[in-house]
C-alpha cells in the first residue's frame, strides 16, 4: 500500500465538471492498494499518516499533525502508484489490487480516517477524476508498507 500524501492549503476533486471532494488546509492523498494489501497494513498507514508531524509549530518548525490543526483529508484512489514501467515505455499495471479489493480498502481507509479527523473528503472509485490542489510548502510524503 502506498500513500503519497501533500500538504495543502487546499485541494478538490471534480467528476464531469462537478465537484464531488474538496477541502482547505491539510492532506490530498493519492492511495495504492496491490494484491497483498490488508486492513492491518491500512491501519500501520492510517496511524502514520494522522500522525504525521509536518505542520508549522509557533517556531515555524515542523511538529504538528494534522489533527493538531484540525486540518481535512482528501482521499483519492490511485491505481497508478503501482505502475511497473521497467519493460518498455507502456506501463503495466498487475502489481495493481484488483478493483474489488481495492475499492474494500479504499472505503475502509475513509471510514477509519473519518473516525479521527472531522472533514474526510473523497473522489470516486474508478471515475476519471480532475484533481487540483496548491501544495504548500512544498511538502510530499511518500508512506508504503
Amino acid at each position: 500500500m502506498k500513500f503519497v500524501v501533500q500538504r495543502v492549503q487546499n485541494a478538490q476533486v471534480n467528476v464531469e465538471n462537478k465537484v464531488v471532494g474538496k477541502i482547505n488546509k491539510g492532506f490530498m492523498v493519492l492511495i495504492g492498494i496491490t494484491h497483498t494489501d490488508t486492513k492491518e497494513i491500512a491501519d500501520y498507514l492510517i496511524k502514520k499518516l494522522i500522525n504525521l508531524r509536518v505542520f508549522e509549530d509557533e517556531n515555524q518548525k515542523l511538529n504538528l499533525s494534522i489533527k493538531d490543526v484540525q486540518g481535512e483529508l482528501l482521499l483519492v484512489s490511485q491505481f497508478t502508484l503501482y505502475a511497473d514501467c521497467s519493460n518498455g515505455n507502456r506501463p503495466s499495471f498487475t502489481n495493481a489490487a484488483k478493483p474489488y479489493l481495492a475499492n474494500e480498502l479504499y472505503e475502509y481507509i475513509i471510514d477509519e480516517c473519518k473516525k479521527q479527523i472531522e472533514k474526510v473528503e473523497t473522489g470516486i472509485f474508478g471515475a476519471d477524476m480532475k484533481v487540483s490542489l496548491l501544495n504548500d510548502g512544498p511538502v510530499t510524503i511518500i508512506l508504503e508498507k
